[in-house]
């Protein structure tokens, strides 16, 4: 990760650069004795040695520009090396776009990179970008708002939700509105110190400006009971099944202690960290905020204390819509994950759910991150069924005469009486298993099984590590 990260705190500077000239001019957000054009000037040595300077300073800056370089090394100690970078690869390139995906497109081509360097991948942090655009599409965030991502990765959906309000709105609004939106408007937490710094950059050449800093690094956002509500949280919980504290120590490394939270804002206590997730994202709610949060499939049908915060959340909150998602569009092979959305509501004796409405995009669907990627318009029909506008005039695209719709409702009454309040549902015929001329190409069906034995052995590791 080391050299990956050199390469984004220069691509930075020359981002931020770019920002001061045609035809953006804007204010410099970098000293300009820091910049990147007192980089171009120098050779050697004194090229290594100005670098140095840049990032020791740099990290005693105030704010967002403090936490990009907090703890920054130098870590490439060959000048002949990094003169290179700066004026072969980096400098000629024009960076900033006014397509603002430019910059998105950027950092998940190094986040990929490190993905395939790391033995564990990087997976677990980050969303597809065209899943995040869709659950933004829907969610419609305002300028009103105050967007939460308790693990946030690199920032996909602050970003996405900061981009929708400022294109749909930007003309209409008054600079209250626009100050909320620099400086307030996001907020968010990531435990590994090197993801927070890219999504620290990330928000700040999008224009959002806060000081503190508006993204919490090396914390672990499940230890404590929050102390700020928001009015939308949107999330991708990282993946793998149990749960630990974890502590980031004085050399920015994860530390971890093998025993379960112990909250008194939790229904229950458990170590799976997604139930723990959705746990403290009901925590995170104001009343009448709204939640889309990516789960993986066994917090949909796991008993113990699976079936409690499902029973828990039905009751108190309206889960409204769960959206099925198709394997093979994560980097982290085996996941089997869905989208469930819920409102938060005011105490009140009888279940606030009434309807959950579920849309299958896995069965007879199959994707692979290179080959087949997701993309936007594979939920165009999702976007539309959802009806975000008036989402209490659905219409299912189930029914007897279309057994092959993938838009169905369900009554609370149905679901609070099945075996462990098991959310698991389906009920699209798998084509692959009536004829054999529907099997996917034999590399899917390969990485199909593949995943399946893994997310088995994971399974199986979890209830071994429960009977020690």
């Amino acid at each position: 990760m080391g050299y990956t990260e050199q390469i984004t705190f220069l691509l930075f500077l020359k981002m931020a650069h770019e920002q001061t000239r045609p035809p953006y001019n804007q204010k410099p957000i970098v000293p300009p004795e820091l910049g990147w054009s007192s980089l171009l000037t120098k050779d050697g040595e004194a090229l290594e040695t100005h670098y140095r300077h840049i990032l020791e300073e740099l990290s005693k800056q105030s704010g967002m520009l403090g936490e990009i370089f907090k703890k920054a090394r130098p870590d490439i100690q060959n000048p002949a090396t990094l003169k290179r970078l700066i004026v072969d690869l980096i400098d000629p390139e024009r960076w900033i776009s006014l397509d603002a995906d430019i910059k998105g497109d950027i950092y998940e081509g190094l986040l990929s990179k490190s993905a395939e360097e790391s033995p564990k991948g990087a997976g677990q942090y980050f969303t597809p970008r065209e899943l995040i655009k869709a659950i933004v599409d829907v969610m419609q965030p305002t300028p009103e708002d105050t967007v939460c991502d308790p693990a946030c990765g690199t920032g996909g959906f602050l970003l996405a939700a900061h981009s929708y309000v400022r294109d749909r709105y930007g003309s209409e609004l008054d600079p209250d509105q626009k100050k909320h939106l620099r400086q307030k408007f996001v907020r968010g937490w990531e435990l590994v110190p090197a993801t927070a710094r890219l999504c620290i950059m990330n928000i700040f050449l999008h224009g959002m400006s806060a000081n503190p800093c508006p993204i919490t690094s090396g914390d672990d956002s499940l230890a404590n009971q929050p102390t700020e509500k928001f009015s939308m949280v949107l999330t991708n919980p990282p993946f793998g099944k149990k749960s630990s504290i974890a502590i980031v120590n004085e050399e920015g490394e994860l530390e971890k202690d093998e025993s379960a939270y112990e909250r008194q804002d939790f229904w229950t206590t458990t170590k799976n960290k997604q139930l723990n997730f959705l746990q403290h994202v009901r925590s995170l709610l104001k009343v009448n905020g709204r939640c889309a949060i990516v789960i993986p499939d066994n917090v949909l049908f796991e008993g113990g204390a699976g079936e409690t915060v499902r029973t828990k959340i039905l009751t108190q909150f309206d889960v409204h819509t769960l959206l099925r998602l198709p394997t093979g569009i994560f980097y982290a092979q085996g996941v089997k994950a869905n989208v469930l959305f819920f409102d938060a509501k005011p105490a009140r004796e009888t279940a606030w759910t009434e309807k959950v409405w579920v849309y299958d995009l896995r069965t007879n669907m199959h994707f692979t991150p290179r080959t087949n990627p997701l993309k936007r318009s594979h939920l165009d029909e999702f976007v539309a069924c959802y009806n975000p506008s008036d989402r209490h005039s659905r219409q299912a695209t189930w029914s007897e005469t279309n057994p092959d719709g993938r838009w169905r409702c369900f009554d609370y009454a149905d679901i609070i009486k099945r075996d462990k309040v098991n959310l698991d549902i389906f009920w699209l015929k798998d084509k692959s298993l009536e004829d054999a001329d529907d099997l996917p190409a034999p590399d899917i069906l390969a990485q199909e099984i593949a995943d399946d034995l893994l997310t088995a052995l994971e399974q199986f590791a979890a209830i071994a590590g429960e009977l020690k």
